[in-house]
């Protein structure tokens, strides 16, 4: 694959996937506006594999306190911190797993791929993201608690509608909860790696067997430079809600999802 379409699979994945505008809208509508090729199972694999690191590299202190929780739980210990967090992210991700199963084996999430679902996607939950963080409190206290986890977990299991975002459901339930705008997206972000992993092991079935040397170029390519522009995005993002709200992103959806319905109905 030419190494211009791989930086611009790997930039939209990196950019997109932990901003809430729907990662998986811009692969979808990437062939399908520029006229490329699609890409392919191994490609998104390994973009997603990309963004994977980046999340982990970014929260490590968070991640090694799951770490450490998950051998505090498997002791018996599960009150500490740490085993809380690995239970809840857990439980936060069944939802996702049940739904992503079930829309794979009836077909139905090839029948979402479509520009129109797109477009209607980001129109209506960009403008759900905008009424959440503007009526959401802000000074929830506490630890994340098993009905938090459990709420936010169907929010990401919504998201597997193409076009609705993975980051911008759970952050929306999350300012629904009472998160200010820092911790809803700390926890959206956290919740992304089991939700990736999973995804990736999923999509990794369809891949064994599938992959050469050629690809498994490209593949690690596309993963490396995925892995950058999803660090610099989630960085830029976490850093930007000390002051900004998610308007901006809902702007940026609300245009993008008028300009496809227009194409999809014209």
């Amino acid at each position: 694959m030419p190494i211009l379409h791989l930086l611009i699979l790997a930039l939209v994945q990196g950019i997109t996937e932990f901003l809430p505008v729907s990662s998986s809208a811009h692969l979808i509508l990437l062939p399908s506006l520029t006229g490329a090729a699609d890409q392919g199972v191994t490609l998104d694999v390994a973009v997603h594999v990309g963004t994977l690191f980046a999340v982990i590299l970014y929260f490590r202190h968070d991640v090694a306190m799951a770490a450490r929780g998950v051998v505090d739980f498997l002791r018996g210990d599960r009150q500490t911190e740490g085993a809380k967090l690995a239970f809840y992210l857990v439980i936060a991700t069944i939802p996702v797993i049940i739904v992503g199963l079930m829309l794979k084996v009836t077909g139905l999430m090839d029948h979402m791929r479509s520009i129109k679902v797109i477009g209607w996607t980001m129109l209506v939950f960009g403008l759900v993201l905008y009424w959440a963080d503007q009526r959401g409190e802000t000074g929830k206290t506490g630890e994340w608690s098993l009905k938090d986890a459990i709420v936010m977990g169907l929010w990401q299991a919504v998201a597997l509608i193409p076009g609705t975002s993975r980051s911008g459901a759970t952050i929306t339930g999350g300012r629904l909860l009472g998160y200010g705008r820092e911790q809803a997206a700390r926890l959206s972000m956290l919740m992304s790696i089991p939700t990736i992993i999973a995804s990736g092991v999923l999509l990794g079935a369809d891949v064994v067997g599938q992959a050469d040397w050629a690809m498994a170029k490209d593949a690690s390519i596309a993963a490396g430079l995925a892995f950058i522009a999803a660090l610099f995005a989630l960085t830029l993002m976490m850093r930007l809600l000390k002051s900004v709200s998610f308007t901006p992103y809902v702007i940026y959806r609300v245009i993008l999802g008028i300009m496809l319905l227009m194409i999809a109905y014209t």
